[in-house]
């Protein structure tokens, strides 16, 4: 009798835990997002990372804001049933650690074991762009999707695919890198160490540094005013401005980096045959018509023609919160598989 008691005491226990917690570990902001059982959003809190300070100090960062987002939830502790965070980085998924981040200074950041000591629940660790996919199927444009692939260029090219409502993951990290797919032999040195990687000749960073040299050239009066020629000063918004006001030399780069995207984009469509494919991030908001018209282009002529035919290319919907509520899903996600 007293075991049946106790069964039944944590059976209740374990229902009453409902709310879910999504975090978005950045490098500049952290955001946390409070969620009912039904994902519906009960608080949010934004801070910045302030990554300088140290680990330490950006651990406890981490753990301030999520107090604060349950405060303004109204709702306790102990009713957190899991936590998913999505951070930057190479990481151990299965221990939860964050190995390296370079945008951070951070190494061997133990953030699983930390969460769990603070607020006594599952905690669940995975990267931040598998987590805006995921949010991308679950809440977003991919919803309902057999097989979606999402692309994020950026300062690099972050991507991941969900597959019959499961990420793919390796065994302890993340994968799905795509902007590291060898598409120009003895290309530009890629920030990996390597020639002629996507990321190399398709990110923003590499689009601006294109755009920089026609600037100084005299091709880009508006780049040149608005930003001079530091290309860590030449971003999305001031591509689309430049762009929209005739500089033809500017959106010529822009679209060729979109064409050497879809020849990545159209790769993992020979290995997947995803039936959606979701392209978000800073170059896509700003210019998303151009952007989305010319990897689509390139993806299908390069593609089999198959697997051309049965995709839809489309922009993200969920904006700055689709890591967060990927996270806080995919952690529902992996807490209930093993309950």
């Amino acid at each position: 009798m007293h075991i049946e008691k106790c069964n039944i005491a944590l059976y209740i226990s374990h229902m009453e835990k409902t709310n879910w917690i999504g975090f978005d570990l950045g490098g500049t902001k952290m955001l946390a997002l409070a969620f009912d059982e039904k994902f519906k959003e009960l608080g949010r809190s934004r801070r910045k990372t302030k990554a300088n300070e140290g680990m330490k100090a950006g651990l406890g960062r981490i753990v301030e804001t999520i107090e604060e987002t349950l405060t303004e939830a109204k709702v306790s502790k102990e009713s957190i049933a899991g936590i998913g965070i999505g951070v930057p980085g190479p990481l151990d998924h299965r221990e939860g650690v964050i190995i390296d981040a370079p945008n951070l200074g951070w190494k061997d950041v133990p953030l699983k074991k930390t969460l769990a000591k603070a607020f006594e629940c599952d905690v669940v660790v995975v990267n931040d762009v598998d987590a805006g996919v995921y949010g991308e199927y679950s809440f977003g444009a991919a919803q309902g999707a057999h097989c979606a692939l999402g692309v994020f260029p950026g300062t690099g090219i972050g991507a991941g695919c969900v597959y019959r409502g499961q990420l793919i993951q390796g065994s302890v990290n993340s994968c799905m890198e795509l902007g590291h797919i060898p598409v120009l032999p003895e290309g530009p040195i890629c920030g990996c160490g390597k020639r002629g990687c996507l990321e190399a000749v398709a990110s923003r960073l590499a689009i601006s540094a294109a755009v920089a040299a026609e600037a100084f050239r005299g091709h880009g009066p508006t780049i040149l005013r608005e930003c001079g020629t530091d290309i860590s000063n030449i971003r999305s918004k001031a591509l689309a401005q430049s762009i929209a006001a005739g500089e033809k030399a500017v959106e010529d780069i822009v679209r060729q980096a979109a064409r050497w995207l879809g020849r990545g984009v159209a790769t993992a469509m020979n290995l997947f045959a995803p039936d959606i494919v979701v392209l978000g991030g800073g170059l896509v908001e700003a210019m998303p018509e151009l952007y989305i018209e010319e990897v689509k282009k390139s993806a299908t002529a390069i593609a089999m023609p198959a697997y051309a035919g049965m995709v839809r290319f489309t922009k993200a919907k969920l904006g700055d919160d689709a890591t967060a509520m990927g996270a806080a899903a995919w952690a529902r996600a992996e807490v209930r598989s093993v309950s």
